[in-house]
């Protein structure tokens, strides 16, 4: 909470451009890679995670996170508000996700990405926010915690990735006005 790092000061937080999704699949593609942090086997395309992005209504959103100095590739990270349903009475509710280059991890980053995020949430009119998590990614569940989601349930044995099964978590934070 008290982090003085002065890198995480050098992030830039932007709404996605149609020439980051390189980025943002790469990144992604790391995640899938890794395995225990997303449902997805196959690594995805840029043309992949731009038709999510061209779909998407004007309260959901992808967001990047870059450090302008970095090169050859800035970004680092990237999140995603995304409608929770399309039904009338889930309007309140969205979910939530953010991924960052594994050689980014724990450098208070994510906690920079996941704050805009969350403003961003709220300047949508948002009331509710879901998470869905792997269950074997405790250290995701840790991270939401602090930013007050709790756990609402598991599903257990929901997803079939990489011959085996797997939990989700579901977490949920409400934002009050």
């Amino acid at each position: 909470m008290g982090m003085t790092n002065t890198t995480t000061s050098l992030l830039n937080i932007r709404p996605a451009r149609p020439t980051d999704f390189d980025a943002i699949a790469s990144i992604y593609n790391e995640a899938i890679a890794h395995g225990g942090i997303t449902m997805d086997a196959e690594p995805q395309t840029a043309e992949a995670m731009r038709a999510i992005a061209q779909t998407m209504n004007p309260r959901e959103l992808f967001l990047v996170a870059e450090v302008p100095d970095r090169s050859p590739n800035p970004i680092i990270g990237w999140g995603i508000i995304k409608r929770y349903s399309d039904r009338m009475g889930y309007q309140v509710c969205c979910e939530t996700s953010i991924y960052l280059s594994f050689a980014e991890v724990n450098k208070g980053y994510g906690r920079i990405l996941q704050e805009k995020l969350m403003s961003q949430v709220k300047d949508f009119g948002y009331h509710h926010i879901v998470a869905k998590i792997l269950g074997e990614n405790q250290g995701s569940v840790r991270f939401h915690q602090q930013f007050g989601f709790e756990i609402v349930g598991i599903q257990k044995e929901i997803g079939f990735v990489h011959d085996r099964w797997h939990d989700v978590v579901i977490m949920q934070c409400l934002l009050y006005s």
